[in-house]
């Protein structure tokens, strides 16, 4: 098998992968030649709707992830493979030796190009005497193909030796103990071709690998004294035969002693070798159906766009198998290269991760997937209903519970009850509620009775609440664990109500609402307008200004009842970086830009803030934070959006995982439910749009939005001073919450103010410090706009301003209004000198 003959039938899957960047027309002429055409710059599948090509930043990761496996790596190349929960190899590097060439190549170092699309990445190596491409895939659909695969194109202008070397591990996920470092074997399989077998200590596990045509390197005997050596697979590569060639790195593991045979690991390397194209195409078909098949936005900014369907994707990918032996699918919350770890950042099952990001996969319309995660918690719960925190890869193999993990946190609980009330909003499908019904009401019940200081209160005695540590000491109870308390209670008197048990939802209500006055008792602080981060049973409050508040504002059913000043903190540089939102003000005693909770910044934070800033009147400030995430996309790795960053540098941090699942999910809803103002309500055939576009669109759609059991498409024009709003589907009711919005003609006509202003949305520099416009508020009045700024002392900023009807008298106090540009003006103000950054009030008359 693994043979030059064999490996032939990947010539057409070759074709196919590269020749599909070329114009039609250059196809059509192709396809009737048998000679293969010059290799394009990158693999570009021309349906897809998104895909990042870009020179490589070798230091930056990538991930390719899929439900049985991932490839992990940096952008110059190198990469280690896992087939869940194994991690197989890392350290994966290549040389060449080209003949009469009397120098070694490091391939990684030629590392030019990536191309990013959702069914696979490629790296590119460019040099003067030739050009790898090395594309992976991680396969979403057949269970029987491996879980990652590499395949590897070469064009050369000599003859050339290939090396691949790397390092064997063998090595199960964390927790879980792993044998001695594997036992390599070179099994032959007939003209001098082969593959490497990994043997351990029992013989009831073990894993294949294989490059066809390849022959063995460096693998020292018995005899030789005990030393750390690379595997190796060595190519001879003749550009005059092999030009047409795919050479693919098969992988297979065997998880049973049965399976764990040289003939049987023989065969399952033969099917990957044929199933190879097969494999290929089906990857790219499953994330051209996805992006086909699910909510995708369409607004005068195309990155955008794009950033939401990245979203999207990055989402999908993380979707893993669990547990061993199961073909169950559950949300992972991110994967990052482990190093010499076996922590590929954090690849495993989290709940509060997951139940924050089933809102973005709700209203995007993958009821499916929230069904499966919602399932997989609910079979996790423990006998008194509380949901895990998180389950390990390999938590089946130890002694999981005695570990401090599975329930550690508190607030898995009451998100369950939220996140299950927006999939009934968005999907009206009260049968799987029902069917859950006894996990909810034990979920409930568990969250009720937990209040050790008698407050009506869910506190943190049961788990922490957001941070894992604080100083001086862990609260009691925090302001983020009340808040969702309090929408927790209002989404189980919804699911109640929806299930027949009107007495629950009565008594759920009632909590609402003696849980939302008590967390104004004893949270707001009149002094300084603000509310407090915790609360203990004696009365105490720790006043650090934290942005933790934003939550509130998370399901749009209650607000707090003071939010001005705190927003305009939100606001101002003190906690608004130019890259995101701290948790905490820069100001604090104990602020720590690289700390973990007491300074970072998180995309998940900036998610929080945003929702909450236009549901509160904020829109400004919300878009840039919008903005912020959604830049963050092409950021580290690309597609991916990452876990945290420096609260003091534009600069992510060393530890942060990279594809972070959460973090993509703070793209999706800012945009749905914060930017366009959309509230669900299948069960009555309501949807709620309070949009707040950007002054610089004319126009935007959202196609596909789910709504019931079907999807629809919305619309958004600007017109005589209204954004016209319309519903491909009739039978909707199109409401808003804006004053003044009516149906008229059909569609939804929402009242724009007189006049309007907008920001820039710039990612800033790499290593920057924060010194963009912060707009603290902007406040809308019958014949003036009052903008409440802050920028760095002695700068000069720019804003732009829309007429949305006629004003000839329109003028501005401290700033500069230009002239008319396609319906928009610039607005030009000048903070005076000053340390840092300086405050200023400009206001627009008419």
């Amino acid at each position: 098998m693994l043979t030059h003959e064999s490996s032939r039938s990947l010539a057409f899957f070759c074709f196919v992968v590269w020749l599909s960047i070329l114009p039609a027309a250059c196809t059509a002429q192709a396809s009737d030649q048998a000679a293969i055409p010059p290799l394009p710059a990158f693999p570009v599948d021309p349906a897809s709707s998104i895909a990042i090509h870009r020179e490589v930043l070798p230091q930056l990761p990538f991930s390719v992830v899929g439900p049985r496996g991932a490839i992990l790596g940096q952008q110059d190349g190198t990469f280690e493979v896992w087939l869940f929960p194994w991690k197989i190899l890392s350290g994966m590097r290549i040389t060449v030796d080209m003949q009469d060439y009397a120098v070694p190549i490091d391939v990684n170092q030629h590392a030019a190009g990536i191309s990013v699309q959702p069914d696979a990445t490629t790296i590119t190596y460019s040099h003067a005497n030739f050009t790898i491409r090395q594309t992976m895939i991680a396969s979403k659909t057949d269970a029987d193909t491996s879980g990652a695969m590499v395949f590897f194109q070469f064009e050369a202008i000599r003859p050339m030796t290939v090396t691949f070397s790397f390092h064997a591990d063998m090595q199960r996920m964390w927790p879980a103990e792993s044998d001695d470092r594997p036992s390599p074997e070179w099994v032959k399989t007939g003209n001098d071709s082969g593959f490497y077998m990994l043997h351990l200590n029992f013989p009831d596990h073990a894993a294949a690998l294989a490059i066809p045509d390849a022959q063995s390197g460096i693998l020292p005997p018995y005899q030789e004294r005990a030393a750390v050596w690379p595997l190796q697979f060595v190519l001879h590569y003749d550009p005059r035969s092999d030009r047409d060639r795919i050479y693919p790195l098969l992988m297979a593991f065997a998880n049973s002693q049965a399976a764990a045979t040289k003939d049987a690991l023989n065969v399952r390397l033969q099917q990957m070798d044929v199933q190879a194209q097969s494999t290929f195409d089906a990857n790219r078909n499953y994330y051209r159906s996805f992006l086909l098949s699910h909510t995708s936005i369409e607004t005068p900014d195309r990155q955008l766009n794009d950033a939401f369907s990245w979203a999207e994707t990055a989402i999908d990918q993380l979707r893993v198998e669990s547990p061993i032996g199961s073909n169950q699918q559950a949300l992972t919350a991110g994967f990052v290269g482990s190093g010499d770890a076996a922590r590929p950042g954090f690849g495993w099952f989290f709940g509060r991760d997951a139940l924050w990001s089933l809102y973005a996969i709700n209203s995007y319309g993958d009821f499916s997937t929230a069904r499966q995660e919602i399932q997989f918690l609910l079979d996790h719960q423990r006998a008194d209903g509380k949901i895990m925190h998180e389950w390990s890869q390999t938590a089946s193999l130890v002694d999981w519970a005695s570990l401090p993990y599975q329930w550690a946190a508190a607030d898995s609980t009451p998100l369950l009850a939220m996140a299950v009330n927006d999939y009934l909003r968005i999907s009206g499908d009260q049968q799987f509620v029902t069917s859950i019904w006894s996990n909810l009401q034990r979920a409930w019940t568990f969250e009720t009775s937990h209040d050790s200081d008698g407050d009506g209160i869910y506190d943190n005695s049961e788990g922490s609440g957001w941070v894992e540590s604080w100083v001086p000491s862990m609260p009691h109870q925090e302001v983020y664990l009340a808040a969702l308390d309090e929408q927790a209670s209002l989404a189980f008197a919804n699911l109640a109500r929806s299930t027949g048990h009107t007495d629950l939802a009565s008594a759920a209500q009632q909590r609402a609402d003696h849980v939302a006055a008590t967390i104004e008792s004893e949270y707001y602080l009149p002094s300084s307008q603000n509310y407090a981060f915790s609360w203990n049973s004696e009365g105490q409050r720790d006043s650090t200004e934290t942005i933790f508040p934003a939550v509130a504002w998370w399901d749009g059913d209650w607000q707090l009842a003071h939010p001005e000043t705190m927003m305009q903190h939100w606001a101002a540089a003190a906690i608004s970086t130019d890259w995101g939102t701290r948790d905490l003000s820069d100001r604090t005693s104990f602020y720590d830009p690289i700390s973990y909770h007491q300074g970072s910044v998180w995309p998940l934070f900036t998610g929080w803030v945003s929702v909450a800033e236009y549901r509160a009147g904020h829109p400004l400030s919300a878009y840039a934070h919008l903005m912020q995430n959604a830049n963050l996309t092409w950021t580290q790795d690309p597609g991916d959006v990452t876990e945290l960053l420096s609260g003091q540098f534009n600069q992510v941090l060393g530890r942060s995982t990279a594809h972070q699942l959460w973090s993509s999910a703070m793209v999706i809803s800012p945009i749905l439910r914060g930017m366009f103002g959309l509230e669900w309500d299948a069960a009555n055939h309501t949807l709620t749009v309070t949009p707040t576009l950007p002054a610089a669109w004319d126009h935007a759609v959202i196609h596909r939005l789910p709504f019931g059991g079907g999807t629809l498409d919305l619309t958004f024009r600007r017109e005589n001073g209204e954004l016209v709003v319309e519903c491909s589907n009739p039978a909707i009711h199109v409401v808003s919450r804006t004053p003044g919005a009516r149906m008229k003609e059909g569609a939804l006509h929402v009242p724009l103010p007189a006049v309007e202003a907008a920001t820039a949305a710039e990612p800033p520099e790499f290593g920057a410090e924060t010194r963009q416009l912060k707009v603290l508020s902007d406040e809308v009045h019958d014949r003036s706009l009052v903008l409440h700024l802050a920028a760095p002392g002695g700068t000069t900023q720019t804003l732009s301003v829309r007429e949305n009807i006629t004003l000839p008298h329109l003028a501005a106090q401290e700033a500069q209004l230009g002239q008319a540009d396609s319906g928009m003006r610039s607005l030009t103000v000048q903070f005076p000198p000053a340390p840092g950054y300086t405050e200023k009030t400009v206001t627009l008359t008419w």
